[in-house]
């Protein structure tokens, strides 16, 4: 299982900077409560198995994924860290709306649709989209003032 981490999804060599976003005065508005599901964060690791050996000492165990198609998901209570190796550089933040931490469904979620709305209606750029007509899984991948990426994926 896949908890929110497309290895598809190769964000290699991304040079455009999106530091200089044109972002609304949103702290001096009320943001309305998105429910964006799970989080986790992805991390390029150098080699999967020390990684692994490192956070099982931090008390994560393996919840999900496959060493030999080179990610693992492991958890910690409620915290969740994907490890990939060679698929990636730099590290993700990831959300899930419509799942759990523990990869269960939710009954009460925004789509990803709605999310991206919300997002464009903001003045956020967008690095992906979702197809607006789409139903069902799709994600969309943004970057924030700091250049780190952002994974909304939906996967139901």
């Amino acid at each position: 299982m896949v908890l929110g981490f497309y290895s598809n999804f190769i964000l290699t060599n991304q040079t455009e900077s999106h530091s200089n976003h044109s972002f609304k005065k949103s702290n001096q508005e009320k943001m309305e409560n998105l429910k964006l599901g799970a989080f986790s964060i992805s991390l390029s690791v150098k080699d999967l198995n020390v990684s692994k050996g490192f956070y099982e000492n931090l008390g994560f165990s393996v919840f999900g994924g496959d060493i030999s198609q080179n990610y693992l998901i492991m958890k910690n209570e409620n915290s969740l860290i994907g490890l990939f190796q060679g698929m990636f550089e730099g590290n993700i933040l990831t959300f899930n709306p419509g799942w759990d931490e523990n990869a269960e469904n939710l009954d009460n979620f925004d789509d990803v649709r709605a999310i991206q709305k919300h997002l464009k209606e903001k003045g956020i750029p967008l690095i992906t989209e979702a197809n607006e007509e789409s139903t069902g899984p799709a994600s969309i991948i943004l970057s924030d003032p700091d250049g780190n990426v952002i994974l909304i994926d939906q996967h139901r």
